[in-house]
């Protein structure tokens, strides 16, 4: 199988690399992001879209009403002071009225606050279920790739990070209309004003484009760094690895490392603000002259009597307040900008296509599997590996045969279950159900048949009856059935000495949790295979963390109620491989052996030397 042309592997890139080689034309095509970006937040909630938008407008249209208002105050006042007899209503009227509108444009920004944090909240939770629900599509190989790891992190980051992007875009928008109004108030003004402020506040729009692309590819040149110190964080202060860490005394190695790692990412960062620190300041001077050269103009104006007191007020607060916006204009264009790029992160993730998926017309499950499960020459391979993990595998499992894989550690016992219920495909030659390749079926039918529990069973930090559930979703709310099923497993003796017994939330993780022992995990994990009535029951090292007389009990009820059933059984101890009808001796990925267990005792070879060890151990 060659190795899958998506997305995730950036045609063999590493990212960072893949980054650094964007141009002008990539970035500024990112910008299409922002439709589609916005397609789905209108999507998420259209009411509160409208919203935030409408409420936007009437905040971007009052500040020009106040300096107006300003303005005429001051005006007034003075005619007032020049005029002992002119009547004073029209300024109280003008103060009440300014009065009105700044509590309106504060009450508007509460709104407007409260309105968009509804939308990030509605935003990140969406998000995330997308990328919950597209993770679970792909491929398990897809998982077992560093870069598509990267890739994963850097659209989690975008589900809370990109929800900033929303207000960016309205506030711009919102700004976009104030500094209309102002530049409408200026070209009546005086037209040569507006050409000598575009051309001094060039520098510091190009400084902020700049900046932006640099810390863009900082940022995504970071994420493994960073993922590391999340691994050094999580392995340092976990529970599943405190005693090692407590007897070999590791705390000090995970701290060095992650401070290396910490320095080395807060060196790069610190070079590069200091370098756009030093560079902003520069860029701003041009800014300021520019101003305080329209500033100038304006105070002859009103020095030669062609402007007024109210009028200069008006005037130098409409071109401070318009530099302001613009500069601030500017910085959140940056923000847009940067928020576009990142988009590409988060939509590229969408684009990562599952190998394994069902054919158009697919086969559906036989009812009653006649044949059986055959490889023929099967071969599997890792990506980026140049080692076999199974080859030139060739046997037939028979429907209702119990069949166990025995080998040491490494010899393929895993991958070849995993080529049999099709989370790998082959690399080479291929699976047959009832004479028919395997990807012919519909992909979701087979694991619906399949009752698998690996030795790495997932410890769900829920309550007793949801992780006995989740073998069969369909039964959630049939606690007959639960119960059925860890009765048959001997969970249930375990569930009823628990305090809240089958609601009882287990692990450590959550207040009012119950941790279990291994071997009580186990016996919890074991009844997901005893809920879902399926036609193959795969069991990979299922009594490993038993004792002796709990290992004896759960087999001696299993072997029972797997009667008619496949099964596939998994495990190191020969006491319970004994009672297969046939056994397949892995040896480096290969099929050493075949046959019953007394077949292969009187054969001589490989199962008959690992069956006397493991004996002479008990001796």
């Amino acid at each position: 199988m060659n190795e899958p042309k998506n997305d995730v592997f950036d045609n063999g890139l590493p990212a960072v690399a893949k980054a650094s080689r964007l141009n002008i034309k990539e970035r500024l095509g990112s910008y299409k992001n922002i439709p589609r970006f916005f397609k789905l937040v209108w999507k998420i909630s259209s009411a509160l879209t409208v919203g935030s938008v409408s409420l936007r407008v009437f905040q971007a249209v009052i500040p020009i009403g106040l300096l107006s208002i300003g303005k005429h105050i001051i005006d007034q006042a003075i005619n007032i002071t020049q005029n002992k007899s002119l009547a004073h209503d029209k300024l109280w009227n003008l103060l009440l009225f300014e009065f009105l509108l700044v509590v309106l444009l504060v009450a508007l920004g509460k709104f407007v606050t409260f309105v968009d944090e509804l939308i990030a909240e509605r935003l990140t939770n969406e998000t995330t279920n997308m990328i919950m629900s597209h993770a679970a599509e792909l491929d398990l190989v897809q998982f077992e790739n560093s870069l598509f790891y990267d890739k994963l992190d850097r659209a989690r980051q975008q589900t809370s990070g990109r929800a900033i992007l929303i207000t960016h875009v309205f506030s711009q928008v919102q700004d976009i209309i104030t500094i209309l109004s102002f530049v409408t108030v200026l070209i009546f003004f005086s037209p040569w004003i507006l050409p000598i402020l575009a051309v001094a506040l060039v520098p510091s729009i190009v400084g902020e484009y700049y900046f932006n692309k640099k810390n863009y590819l900082l940022v995504r040149s970071q994420t493994q760094g960073r993922r590391e110190l999340d691994y050094l964080s999580l392995v340092a202060s976990s529970d599943a690895t405190a005693k090692e860490v407590r007897l070999f005394d590791l705390s000090g190695f995970f701290v060095k490392r992650f401070k290396k790692i910490a320095k080395a990412l807060y060196r790069d960062k610190f070079n590069f603000g200091l370098k756009k620190a030093l560079i902003g300041a520069l860029i701003t001077i041009p800014g300021t002259v520019g101003f305080y050269f329209v500033v100038t103009y304006i105070i002859e104006q009103v020095i030669i009597g062609k402007l007024s007191i109210g009028g200069l007020t008006f005037m130098l607060a409409t071109i401070r307040q318009l530099g302001a916006m613009v500069q601030s204009s500017a910085k959140r264009f940056s923000a847009i900008a940067q928020g576009a790029i990142y988009l590409t992160d988060f939509f590229d993730f969408f684009k990562i296509m599952p190998a394994i998926k069902a054919p158009v017309t697919a086969r559906q499950f036989p009812e009653k599997i006649v044949t059986g499960f055959t490889f023929e020459n099967v071969g599997f391979k890792y990506a980026n590996s140049s080692k076999w993990a199974n080859r030139h595998l060739n046997f037939t499992l028979r429907p209702g045969e119990k069949l166990a894989l025995v080998g040491e550690n490494g010899a393929g016992k895993t991958t070849l279950i995993k080529l049999l219920v099709r989370l790998y495909d082959p690399t080479e030659g291929r699976v047959l159900l009832d004479g028919y390749d395997l990807k012919e079926y519909d992909v979701k039918a087979i694991r619906e048949q399949m009752g698998v529990i690996f030795q790495d069973f997932i410890r769900y930090q829920m309550s007793a009856a949801e992780n006995i559930a989740v073998g069969n979703l369909n039964g959630i709310n049939e606690p007959n059935l639960m119960v059925a099923a860890a009765k048959q497993s001997l969970a249930h003796d375990v569930i009823e000495k628990m305090p809240n017994k089958y609601q009882q939330i287990l692990g450590h993780y959550f207040e009012g949790g119950f941790e279990l022992s291994g071997g009580e995990w186990q016996k919890v994990a074991l009844s997901r295979a005893y809920m879902r009535d399926a036609q193959i029951v795969i069991l990979d090292e299922p009594t490993a963390a038993l004792d002796a007389r709990s290992e004896f009990e759960v087999f001696k009820r299993f072997s029972h109620l797997s009667n008619g059933k496949t099964t596939v059984l998994i495990s190191h101890r020969f006491s319970t491989v004994r009672l297969a009808d046939r056994i397949i001796v892995l040896n480096k990925g290969e099929i050493a052996e075949i046959g019953s267990h007394d077949e292969l005792l009187n054969n001589e070879g490989r199962y008959a030397e690992l069956f006397r060890l493991q004996a002479a151990g008990y001796k």
